[in-house]
Order: structure tokens, then C-alpha cells, then sequence
């Protein structure tokens, strides 16, 4: 099957993939990819969230987890509970979402280079592909460039 038709839709690897917010129909097509678990970085008020992502996803089968990150202050605590969230999927195939993809690139850039050791170019490019957060004109890029400037 091809990658679902998705916001900012990247393709990690064989087990992690990437997007903005997906609708339920989308949600259906990320299970048809064998998609076995979704962490959402995106707050459950925000006007494009699903009414009740959890259930939608519980009736496909799909584990869930849910880290609501305001966009305009990403916190450590945040990080630490993605880091959490992304150790116990283990070899689940993952799905990480938010409104835009922007969010979850951010963290996946730190959760690379800190956490798996990844070099910090390979790490970035991926993020870079759908934001730079350092060199957008964007004014609430800046907290992000704050954001993924910290090391663990």
C-alpha cells in the first residue's frame, strides 16, 4: 500500500512514520499500513483535532497514547514523556501526529540525536523536510529553536 495522502506525511522507517493531524478516514489507512500504535503531540481543544481520537483508534485495534504539547511552550517534562511514550511502543509500528507535523518533528530531531545517537545533520534533515524551526519567519518558531537547541 502507498503512504496515506496525510499532512506533512514522512516515512522514518519501516516501523515510524509522521504527519499533521489525520481525519478518521486517514486513521483507517494508517491501520491498512500495519500502524499498531499512534502517540499525538497535539492538544484535544485545537479546532482540527478528531472529536474522539481514542476511540476511533481503540476500534481499529490501534493502542494510543496521547501528549498534549502546547505549541507555544514545549517543556521538558513533554519531552521526557515522549521519550517514555516511544520506549514503551518498542518495535510496535508507530504513528506520531500532531496539527502540522511541526511539533513532532521537533521532538523526533531531539529524540534522534539524543536519545538514539543519530548524528545531528541526519537527525535535522528529517525535521527540515516539513520545518526549520531556527530559520522560520514564523514568531513562534522561536520557542521551537529554544526547544531543539536543548541537549539531554
Amino acid at each position: 500500500m502507498t503512504d496515506p495522502a496525510l499532512i506533512n506525511f514522512l516515512r522514518y522507517d519501516s516501523q515510524l512514520t509522521t504527519s499533521g493531524q489525520p481525519s478518521g478516514a486517514q486513521l483507517r489507512a494508517l491501520k491498512a499500513l500495519g500502524v499498531d500504535h499512534v502517540i499525538n503531540l497535539a492538544l484535544h481543544t485545537h479546532e482540527q483535532a478528531l472529536p474522539d481520537e481514542a476511540a476511533s483508534l481503540a476500534a481499529l485495534g490501534i493502542t494510543y497514547t496521547h501528549i498534549p504539547v502546547a505549541f507555544d511552550n514545549p517543556t521538558e517534562a513533554d519531552f521526557d514523556a515522549f521519550c517514555g511514550a516511544m520506549a514503551a511502543a518498542g518495535n510496535k509500528a508507530l504513528h506520531v501526529h500532531c496539527i502540522m507535523n511541526w511539533r513532532v518533528t521537533a521532538f523526533l530531531y531531539r529524540y534522534q540525536r539524543d536519545v538514539l545517537g543519530v548524528e545531528d545533520a541526519q537527525a535535522r534533515a528529517q525535521m527540515e523536510r516539513v520545518w526549520n524551526p531556527v530559520a522560520s519567519d514564523d514568531p513562534r518558531a522561536r520557542v521551537w529553536a529554544e526547544f531543539i537547541a536543548r541537549k539531554v
